[in-house]
């Protein structure tokens, strides 16, 4: 089952996901000069970070608007890099949130689970129901896809709606909703104790931190706001079971670490090491504690 295979990962690499949001802003010149073409310059961009790091990397996600932005172009470059991470034996995470139901849900699974856009795991929005989920599952049934649906986000505007005391209990929308979840994934859990129906929850609240951790052991977690949004290793290490039951996503943080140094344009790929791997210590660090 693809948990199992993501749980191994993190066993041996740590649990830092690279986020591969190329935004043009982020490629330094030398690569804009020597490939003239979008898919060309934003792959190449990925696949030195890529190449560099796939030794303490488990997985890698890419969110699909820094790609849909450029067009076709921009959607070959998506494909591209997602091509050569599986290529690598490496795992991904289409990030792409879709929330809809029926058929337009089973055409997005066919797109990002067997097309052009295929990938290991992608990000779903529950917020339409739970009936928006069902159409994925039998990606899920048959053992090699995963997806990470969002519960309790990392954003600020979280508390506009995922906060709100809702049923009898008057328990948060957002334990609500990852009470639906959990009942579903349940039923589907690999040999390393976790789901492939996985929760997206935010590092950079760290209050109920432990609780859904608790709440909720069997789910795997992806867990963004690190670095740029706030989240440091002692906040998102709550969110962990032993070191492992998640992944801690970083964008920005990593793949511009180059542009805190003097020659980083010539190494950029050397100083995103050199960030997910400072990253994994400041993990490692707090889970330890």
């Amino acid at each position: 089952m693809i948990i199992d295979r993501l749980y191994n990962e993190v066993e041996k690499k740590g649990n830092v996901c690279v986020g591969l949001d190329a935004h043009l802003d982020y490629v330094p010149e030398k690569i804009k000069e020597k490939y003239k073409d979008i898919d060309e310059i934003l792959f190449q961009f990925n696949k030195r970070i890529i190449d560099e790091t796939l030794d303490i990397v488990p997985i890698y996600k890419l969110q699909i608007a820094f790609y849909e932005a450029h067009g076709i172009k921009g959607l070959m470059a998506y494909k591209r890099t997602l091509e050569y991470i599986k290529s690598n034996k490496s795992l991904s995470i289409g990030d792409i949130k879709r929330g809809d139901i029926s058929s337009t849900a089973q055409m997005y699974g066919k797109a990002h689970f067997e097309g052009d856009f295929e990938a290991d795991f992608i990000t779903i929005n529950p917020y339409m129901g739970f009936d928006s989920i069902t159409p994925y599952l039998k990606y899920i049934e048959q053992g090699n896809k995963g997806i990470f649906v969002l519960v309790r986000t990392s954003n600020p505007g979280a508390k506009d709606i995922q906060y709100l005391r809702v049923g009898s209990e008057g328990d948060r929308l957002y334990y609500h909703v990852g009470d639906g979840l959990n009942e579903i994934a349940l039923k589907h859990l690999g040999t390393c104790g976790y789901s492939p129906v996985g929760m997206v929850v935010g590092g950079t609240h760290t209050d109920e931190g432990r609780e859904i951790r608790e709440r909720y052991k069997n789910i795997f977690f992806l867990i963004p706001g690190y670095g740029h949004q706030g989240a440091r290793g002692r906040d998102v290490a709550l969110y962990l079971n032993n070191g492992n039951g998640g992944v801690v996503n970083s964008s920005r943080g990593i793949i511009t670490a180059y542009k805190k140094y003097e020659d980083g344009a010539n190494n950029f790929e050397k100083y995103a090491r050199k960030a997910v791997l400072d990253m994994k210590e400041d993990i490692e660090s707090e889970s330890r504690v």
